[in-house]
């Protein structure tokens, strides 16, 4: 291990967890620091620390608290961004960001990259009753003016005041279906109701509902992004993507000297404009004839798209980390294998799985399977924040109708809630028909239906099966989890991995916040550890 004086141990211990061990945290300092640090990292001979200590401090003598050299770290990345094409060093710094007030048009524009973490405020446990400075919390399009305008907040906020009086009788309606059993605790009964009148009643609100989302990324990431935003078709986009720059300048400055500047990034995001612009007008030309038909598949989930060898493949890789034998001749031994003796390889690679986070390894990654899907927006909302797989979705619209909860007809509110569907439906018509149809789709509520496809590996179709059928799951994406795992067992005739996903749920569950809520309840009683 390198030994610092004592002099240089006072300078580097604010920034660094430990000065004598080799392996060591980063505190205290800048992003754009911390990222410099480890781009030169890889072409120097110094450790870490002592580069910090030569390059980065300020000052002729060292002091407990040194002035750090930004602007070095700036010239760095100039260097390495320009010179070296190297813009995997924007990699190397991240922001935690939050961007409040988003509409859930924009909240899935945000949550698109894989490369990025995201924490969104949940129509679940949150209600949207209430009216912040008078109004409800909806996002108004800068594209709509005048009487279209007018009528746009006049029919949002006949649907947000459906579900304001709806909240109230659902719970009771809950409350009278389920009475509270003896030995149930006030607070668990409470929470339970209150998420299942929010769960049964969120299609009423439309895509334009804020939401708060919180955001962690790298500058690569951010870069990405906002690219993508600033040639997005939507007023509300663009102007995010504007506010995130300015406030991502002032964090990681360096990270962002491309977003636009005209011959990088204005290039960058005119070119996902045009792309976007001449595939959609191509695609008029092509299914202009068909589209007066109407929309003739209306299954929930299909599968569209698997291996029929992808569970041999899936055994074979599973052998190829303890064998000495080619990917070829892995194959063929496990194509000779009988099924059951497949399924015994299987079996010993997923093991003795104790919960739903012993996830066996990579060699499930060696096949995929693809969904089509048709739900509502709702649940591709919960879906859409899978980042390891492929998912892409059509514009939200009422094309391919709406779904409403059986307990809504049962406490009587079906004529409210079609009202809702039909008159957001006229809106959205209205503001396409005005040239506006990429904000129509503000209009539409959640319980519409929105068509997307998602294509994962069967690793990741285990994390998300397995996750989304959760008895505390939302009823829609429980359902749609369901269809894929027997999909997979008898759509695929993948049963080996099917049988894999021991804790894919297909009970039906009334009370879906129940059991979850007890859960927290005993962890809170629990007494402290010493």
């Amino acid at each position: 291990m390198e030994s610092f004086s004592a002099e240089e141990q006072t300078t580097l211990a604010p920034y660094f967890t430990n000065v004598d061990r080799p392996v060591f945290a980063l505190v205290n300092l800048p992003e754009v620091v911390k990222g410099a640090l480890f781009a030169r990292y890889s072409r120097s001979p110094k450790s870490l620390r002592r580069l910090f200590l030569d390059e980065f401090v300020s000052g002729e003598t060292l002091a407990p608290a040194p002035g750090l050299d930004t602007s070095r770290a700036e010239r760095l990345y100039e260097r390495v961004f320009v010179e070296y094409g190297d813009d995997s060093v924007a990699q190397l710094g991240g922001v935690h960001l939050a961007c409040e007030g988003a509409s859930n048009i924009l909240t899935k524009v945000l949550e698109w990259g894989r490369l990025m973490a995201y924490l969104e405020q949940s129509t679940r446990y949150i209600p949207y009753d209430d009216r912040p400075d008078g109004r409800y919390r909806y996002h108004v399009p800068a594209e709509l003016a005048g009487t279209l305008r007018e009528r746009y907040v006049a029919t949002l906020d006949r649907a947000f005041d459906t579900y304001r009086e709806w909240l109230p009788r659902l719970r009771a309606f809950f409350e009278a279906k389920h009475p509270r059993a003896a030995e149930e605790s006030e607070g668990v009964y409470r929470t339970t109701i209150r998420a299942k009148a929010l769960d049964t009643l969120r299609g009423l609100l439309p895509a334009a509902t804020t939401s708060n989302v919180g955001i962690y990324g790298t500058g690569q990431g951010y870069e990405q992004m906002l690219l993508r935003m600033r040639a997005h078709s939507l007023a509300e986009v663009r102007a995010c993507a504007e506010l995130m720059l300015v406030e991502l300048r002032m964090v990681i400055p360096a990270f962002l000297r491309r977003v636009d500047v005209p011959d990088r990034g204005g290039v960058w995001s005119a070119y996902l404009a045009e792309t976007r612009a001449a595939t959609r007008a191509i695609a008029k030309e092509l299914l202009a004839p068909a589209a007066a038909a109407g929309p003739v598949e209306t299954e929930e989930v299909t599968l569209t798209d698997f291996d029929p060898d992808g569970e041999v493949k899936v055994v074979a890789a599973a052998l190829y980390a303890v064998s000495d034998r080619s990917d070829r001749a892995l194959q063929a031994i496990a194509r000779a294998l009988s099924p059951e003796r497949r399924a015994d390889v299987l079996r010993a690679y997923v093991g003795a799985r104790k919960n739903r986070r012993h996830r066996p390894g990579r060699a499930f990654e060696r096949t995929a399977y693809r969904f089509d899907v048709l739900a509502d927006y709702g649940a591709f909302r919960d879906l859409q924040r899978h980042r390891l797989l492929t998912l892409e979705w059509q514009r939200l619209t009422p094309r391919h109708g709406w779904a409403m909860p059986e307990a809504v007809d049962e406490a009587g509110g079906a004529a409210d809630w079609t009202r809702v569907m039909d008159t957001t439906a006229e809106l959205h018509d209205a503001i396409a028909a005005a040239g506006h149809p990429e904000a129509a789709s503000y209009a539409v509520p959640m319980a519409c239906r929105v068509r997307f496809y998602v294509d994962m590996n069967a690793r990741e179709a285990m994390h998300l099966i397995e996750l989304r059928t959760t008895p505390q799951g939302h009823p829609s994406y429980r359902r749609i989890g369901q269809a894929m795992h027997r999909l997979i067992a008898e759509g695929a005739g993948h049963r080996a991995i099917a049988a894999a996903m021991t804790f894919a749920d297909h009970s039906a569950v009334e009370l879906e916040r129940l059991e979850a809520e007890r859960a927290s309840e005993r962890r809170r009683q629990r007494p402290p550890r010493d």
